[in-house]
């Protein structure tokens, strides 16, 4: 991106206590800070799995939900969704729903990275034609929900482990907001 990213660091309330350049935040003990994580779907209910690019610092080459990142100090999360929605896959979104607006989670990749965030949860749709970037998205497959959440269950190993908290938690809000974007 053109601007350097930050994340806003939070106490466990939820309340801002600071902030950090995005890369220097997340280390072995990465302080507790906002974040978010979209599941986006196209118009026949499929959900848009990527996987994470080789360069990225944490969980490189794993599948997982659409797109992840971090609102910016004067942004919503919803302003901050459409952004990397942009950045990352090149898309223009609609019918942004939360689907777990309190989802919280602290996982530590292979190599000793924490992530460490208060991440809301979102489901949108996608309105315009996919254009990845490849310094974050590697690979990408449109995928039938339903098999997703039997590959979750099935195999949690092969996918982010919040991609797999996700699912489990909001399951039924997924397969309903799928459902309802269906053409």
């Amino acid at each position: 991106m053109s601007i350097q990213e930050h994340v806003i660091l939070v106490n466990d309330q939820g309340e801002v206590v600071g902030t950090q350049e995005k890369y220097a935040a997340h280390t072995s003990h990465t302080s507790l800070h906002l974040a978010f994580s979209s599941w986006l779907f196209n118009d026949r209910g499929q959900c848009l799995v990527t996987r994470r690019a080789l360069s990225k610092i944490a969980w490189p080459g794993v599948w997982t939900n659409s797109v992840c990142g971090h609102p910016q100090i004067g942004e919503t999360t919803e302003q901050a969704i459409a952004r990397r929605c942009r950045f990352e896959v090149g898309v223009e979104i609609a019918q942004l729903t939360p689907i777990a607006a309190d989802f919280r989670y602290c996982e530590i990749d292979p190599s000793g990275i924490v992530e460490n965030e208060i991440c809301p949860v979102f489901a949108a749709q996608i309105v315009s034609p996919l254009k990845v970037n490849p310094d974050e998205v590697m690979d990408y497959q449109w995928v039938e929900l339903t098999s997703l959440l039997r590959a979750l269950e099935a195999t949690p190993w092969a996918f982010s482990p919040w991609m797999v908290s996700e699912a489990a938690n909001a399951s039924e809000k997924l397969k309903h907001f799928a459902d309802n974007v269906k053409a």
